[in-house]
């Protein structure tokens, strides 16, 4: 068994509680849930960073969602927005195609 950390395990006689000599804890560096993160605010998906990192989708959620909870609630706004101004090129390029789309026909 060459390169396995075997750790004993230790049962109370009195409480039947299971107990381990040491403890190895085997959880994600920072790193790698920074960069996680990183990747999934630059738009690839959950089951796209596991495919990359080798790191779980649900593992990824449940980070985004620790983030996103630790974030201050959005202020609520009261104020409807008013629409300015609207830009006319588009307008203008939309009729311009359907008039092309009648004359070639």
């Amino acid at each position: 068994m060459e390169g396995n950390v075997v750790s004993a395990h230790y049962i109370c006689v009195s409480c039947k509680r299971q107990f381990i000599e040491s403890y190895d804890w085997r959880g994600y560096t920072e790193n790698i849930k920074s960069e996680c993160l990183e990747m999934y605010v630059n738009g690839s998906g959950f089951r796209a960073i596991e495919r990359v990192k080798k790191v779980h989708h649900t593992t990824v959620i449940n980070w985004v969602r620790e983030l996103g909870s630790a974030l201050p609630d959005t202020p609520e706004r009261n104020d409807i927005p008013e629409v300015t101004e609207v830009v006319k090129s588009e307008t203008f390029i939309g009729k311009k195609k359907q008039n092309l789309a009648l004359d070639s026909g």
